[in-house]
């Protein structure tokens, strides 16, 4: 049995305790509450939030949230990415951040967003109304202090990419963003285990916008990155990453 099949395993083994018969059917094996923010919860709370959950899938390019309008819905995501924009006054748009399985998606006490959220691969989500989850916040310190967690960290994380943005050259820019995705785009997949493969969420165009790089130079560092052996790129979107320590070593080396 492969290292990634046997940790699968001992998680599953791991999960069914003795608590897991008063949970749920839909939250057992759910991502969002061993390690999101619904971990907060106790099994009579789960059972609460579940009766107003709805689970749905939504395509790449898809609007989650718009901005400005009214906030109705929160939602954790299960798999996929989603991209979080900001709009300019003059109609452009800025990428400022991404987020990942199982992130919590939404602003709690807010009647409204300031950034638009987007479906950048395929998503799925657990989605739930505001009103239901915010009662439990009043009720629950655990699943505040949880959401506290998550806007902690990013804020960690906002101030991790200003240093990449601000500080990095193109090439650290490129692989920085690479090893974002690798470590995030699936839960389940263990850095320990040996190569890491998986898909661009975001076209060229927007690489380069989230980076502030013009798209030849997206390409142009890409390129390098193969012919080093740090990636091997398939079919212009298949990324797979040999060793998860090379391409740390470039996201602060310049490989020019």
């Amino acid at each position: 049995m492969a290292k990634s099949e046997q940790r699968r395993a001992t998680a599953d083994v791991q999960r069914l305790d003795i608590h897991n018969s008063d949970i749920p059917v839909v939250c057992r094996a759910c991502e969002a509450r061993h390690r999101g923010v619904c971990g907060a919860l106790s099994p009579d709370e789960l059972k609460t939030l579940s009766r107003a959950t709805i689970k749905h899938k939504m395509p790449a390019d898809a609007e989650m949230i718009a901005s400005d309008e009214p906030i109705e819905t929160y939602s954790n995501i299960m798999a996929g990415v989603v991209k979080l924009t900001k709009l300019m006054p003059d109609g452009r748009q800025q990428i400022v951040g991404l987020q990942f399985a199982p992130d919590f998606l939404g602003r709690p006490f807010r009647a409204s967003s300031t950034i638009s959220a987007e479906a950048a691969t395929d998503v799925a989500v657990c989605s739930f109304p505001k009103t239901v989850l915010e009662e439990m916040v009043k009720r629950s310190p655990e699943l505040g202090h949880k959401l506290h967690e998550q806007s902690l960290k990013e804020l960690d994380e906002a101030r991790d990419w200003m240093l990449t943005l601000g500080r990095k050259t193109a090439a650290e820019k490129v692989a920085s963003f690479l090893h974002l995705i690798a470590t995030h785009i699936d839960p389940e997949i263990d850095p320990s285990d040996g190569a890491i493969r998986f898909e661009l969420p975001l076209k060229r165009a927007d690489i380069a916008d989230f980076l502030g790089l013009t798209i030849e130079t997206v390409s142009r560092q890409l390129t390098k990155l193969r012919k080093a052996g740090i990636i091997e790129i398939e079919s212009n979107r298949l990324v797979t990453v040999p060793s998860l320590r090379r391409l740390e070593s470039a996201c602060a080396v310049d490989s020019d």
